[in-house]
């Protein structure tokens, strides 16, 4: 039998967005086939009746549900669906030790989980289930869809490859001897690690910014380090996650079945983003040779970039992802 970590909720309003008159919230919990109960925000639209179409959602990778994911799961409770938004393992309010590691298994794993809790839940349909993934969570989101055919419908927002950024650096600017250093350095570092007990901490966006800064940092920081997005609990806000936390996505990749995938996806992108490469290109995989591409489509938002996806409210296309998942979860 299953057994639910304790694990302790906030019960107060903390979110980085306004609180929805539209709609009710709770938290709930579910637990994944590892035994790690994760949290997570439930939003339903008020007045609703019946069983509805729901939707999970998760991301950026390295935030929190009260962080973005949350942002998309009201607005979408708004428009009639049952929502969910949760905090990945290891992280957040969820459970799961030690803190601070991430896993292309596991938080594949946590998606699923989460269309676990909706499938049996009293006023959801199962038959009517979709996701949504934010950044790193969008290529997980992908991967998800490829594995459980119960997902019907899958948007991946301005998304991340967290397989390729590791193994290839940002642009691909890796080569292999930069990998195998790269490797060298995260095995010193199990050892460093293993050697006090404890885990240290990357660091999260830097913080203050040097005036050099590449753009896509200067994004982040604008969201992550500032009152716009920031959040005591998101990793990428404060201490970031583990040097060693994300090691096995270097070597594990997670899109390899994309083009299987039968059920409809969105991909969604800003064509100013720094990481619009990585929708391109999963998008052209998804649907190269593949028997299942009429119900996929990418999305490219002119001007927008990376982090407008996360809570610019006129950017994101809410219209779009309503009509998309009014479409898919019939």
């Amino acid at each position: 039998m299953m057994k639910t970590e304790k694990l302790v909720l906030t019960q107060e309003w903390d979110k980085t967005f306004p609180k929805s008159e539209k709609v009710d919230h709770c938290k709930v919990t579910f637990v994944n086939r590892y035994g790690i109960t994760l949290a997570a925000d439930m939003y339903l639209p008020k007045k609703a009746e019946g069983k509805l179409p729901a939707i999970a959602v998760c991301g950026p990778f390295g935030a929190v549900k009260e962080q973005c994911s949350g942002l998309y799961a009201q607005t979408m409770a708004e428009r009639g669906f049952l929502t969910i938004a949760f905090d990945p393992s290891f992280t957040g309010e969820s459970g799961g030790q030690p803190r601070y590691m991430a896993s292309p298994d596991i938080n594949t794993e946590d998606f699923q989980a989460a269309v676990d809790f909706l499938s049996l839940h009293d006023r959801v349909d199962p038959e009517r289930i979709g996701i949504i993934g934010i950044c790193g969570w969008g290529g997980l989101s992908l991967n998800t869809a490829a594995i459980d055919t119960r997902v019907k419908a899958t948007a991946a927002m301005t998304m991340y490859d967290m397989s390729r950024v590791n193994a290839n650096g940002y642009f691909d600017a890796m080569d292999e001897d930069a990998r195998y250093a790269a490797r060298q350095a995260l095995n010193a570092q199990r050892i460093v690690d293993y050697r006090s007990g404890s885990y240290e901490l990357g660091g999260g966006v830097v913080d203050p910014l040097p005036e050099d800064a590449p753009f896509f940092v200067k994004d982040y920081y604008a969201y992550y380090k500032t009152p716009r997005g920031y959040h005591p609990r998101s990793l990428n806000s404060n201490g970031g996650w583990n040097k060693i936390g994300c090691m096995s996505f270097m070597n594990m990749p997670q899109l390899t079945y994309t083009h299987e995938i039968r059920n409809a996806v969105l991909i969604v992108h800003g064509d100013k983003a720094h990481s619009c490469y990585f929708s391109r290109d999963a998008y052209a995989a998804m649907v190269k040779d593949s028997k299942y591409s009429d119900n996929k489509e990418l999305m490219i938002i002119p001007g927008a970039v990376h982090t407008d996806l996360y809570d610019q409210v006129d950017i994101i296309p809410f219209d779009k992802l309503e009509s998309f998942f009014r479409e898919y979860l019939k």
